[in-house]
């Protein structure tokens, strides 16, 4: 059963989210991450997407929480599932998001024409999850969020406030916290009820790790080399 729901979008902290959560008991919880890691739960995803009835509860069973993509597109649905869910809504400067989006998960999992098409054609030939969860992204996100216009800052950065906006204006606020993952632990152990873990806050920005390893799934691409089991599942 889901008690906690993510209404941040991706590039937020979200993955630092989930790690929180795993550490404070609510795991496991589902991210973007989780569809390298049950490749299962892409069609199922997909069809939510197509706008097909979902059972929820169903799709996200064994879940105690779900963050980012694609669950943070659905926060409306999931909150009116989840009743006693807590609601936690990551944020961050519309600038800094935008740069981080854009040379992640926009670079790595959006189409593009040219060699770098070509790359990635090649990719999704070798490793076809990665071509359906490029795909469902392509839809989801790229198409239905934020209309084929991500590449225009202003745009993206509007349809990232106005996200925020409506969770804050639609979630009860004794139900919602918002969350900068800077603040680390206290205000998200007090909003949860639950005690401060002895250990610094996971902080994690992957980044850099996404890069790395979008850029060893390449060369293992150009050189038909098969992706070892762990870095599907790395692939964000």
């Amino acid at each position: 059963m889901v008690e906690i729901i993510g209404a941040g979008m991706g590039r937020t902290g979200t993955y630092s989210l989930q790690a929180a959560l795993v550490k404070l008991g609510y795991g496991p919880c589902h991210h973007m991450s989780s569809l390298g890691e049950h490749p299962e739960l892409i069609p199922r995803w997909e069809a939510v997407v197509r706008g097909e009835e979902v059972d929820w509860k169903d799709l996200l069973a064994g879940y105690r929480s779900a963050v980012d993509w694609p669950a943070c597109s659905f926060w409306r649905d999931l909150a009116d599932t989840y009743t006693d869910a807590k609601v936690v809504l990551t944020i961050r400067d519309p600038e800094s998001w935008y740069a981080s989006a854009r040379e992640t998960i926009y670079r790595y999992m959006a189409r593009k024409p040219g060699i770098e098409g070509a790359i990635m054609r090649l990719e999704e030939r070798l490793y076809p999850s990665l071509r359906r969860r490029r795909a469902l992204c392509e839809r989801l996100i790229w198409e239905d969020t934020f209309e084929g216009r991500f590449d225009e800052p202003q745009w993206a950065m509007e349809i990232f406030q106005r996200h925020n906006t409506a969770v804050q204006r639609v979630i009860a606020p004794d139900r919602l916290l918002v969350f900068d993952v800077r603040q680390g632990w206290q205000p998200l152990c007090d909003f949860i009820g639950v005690e401060i873990p002895n250990e610094p806050f996971p902080h994690l920005n992957i980044a850099d790790s996404f890069v790395r390893m979008a850029a060893l799934r390449r060369r293992r691409a150009l050189t038909l080399r098969k992706m070892r089991p762990e870095e599907g599942s790395a692939i964000r």
